[in-house]
Order: C-alpha cells, then sequence, then structure tokens
C-alpha cells in the first residue's frame, strides 16, 4: 500500500481540481446538469482513483487505478477542449488547465511505467 497523500501526483491533481471548480462556476447556468457537471466529475476522478489504487495490496492493483485515472484525465481533456471551444473559459485559462494537466498525465505515466517494472 501506498500513502496517496505523499504523492506528488495526487497533489497535484487536487490542486488542478480545485482551481476547475473555481473557474467552472462561472459556466453557463444550462450547462450545470452537462458539462460543467460532467467535467467536473471526470477531473475529481483522477485523483479519486490515484487514492483508491493506492490503498490496495499490491501495485498491480495500484496500476490498474491509475490506467482509470490516466483515462480520466483524457476524458476531461476532451471536455476542457470544448470548454475553450465554447469560450467558457478564457485561452489563458485554458492554458493553464491545460498545463497543469499535461504534467499531471505525464507524472501518471512515469509512475505506471515504474509500477509496473
Amino acid at each position: 500500500m501506498h500513502n496517496f497523500r505523499e504523492l506528488e501526483v495526487w497533489k497535484k491533481a487536487m490542486a488542478l481540481t480545485t482551481t476547475y471548480y473555481s473557474v467552472s462556476r462561472d459556466f453557463p447556468k444550462e450547462e450545470v446538469f452537462g458539462l460543467t457537471s460532467q467535467s467536473r466529475r471526470s477531473l475529481i476522478s483522477i485523483a479519486s482513483n490515484i487514492a483508491e489504487g493506492a490503498g490496495r495490496e499490491t501495485d498491480k492493483q495500484f496500476v490498474q487505478f491509475l490506467s482509470i485515472a490516466l483515462a480520466s484525465s483524457f476524458e476531461f481533456e476532451t471536455q476542457l477542449i470544448v470548454a475553450n471551444n465554447l469560450d467558457y473559459i478564457s485561452k489563458e485559462c485554458f492554458e493553464n488547465i491545460f498545463s497543469d494537466l499535461r504534467y499531471i498525465q505525464n507524472m501518471l505515466i512515469k509512475l505506471i511505467n515504474k509500477l509496473k517494472q
């Protein structure tokens, strides 16, 4: 088992989630049950799956949950692009969030590869 609170990737995912929750408050009201809800759920799934996987008994199980977290990150990336295309967020905000997301994705890939060795 791993202590998820000590994992840098979990900390980064939590920070991005907090940032995005603030940003998405300004999305149009008609998106409350659409893009706002869906994007928030996919984003929070990243940190949640890291934490759940860290609590598993084996590294193989942990890798499975890290892979789910990575998949959720790509789901969120798609939703972030949609939000940008619809001008729900500024270009600067999009670029900052996208950069943070890419960093998290790379961290997940590296951790998965390390645990598979």
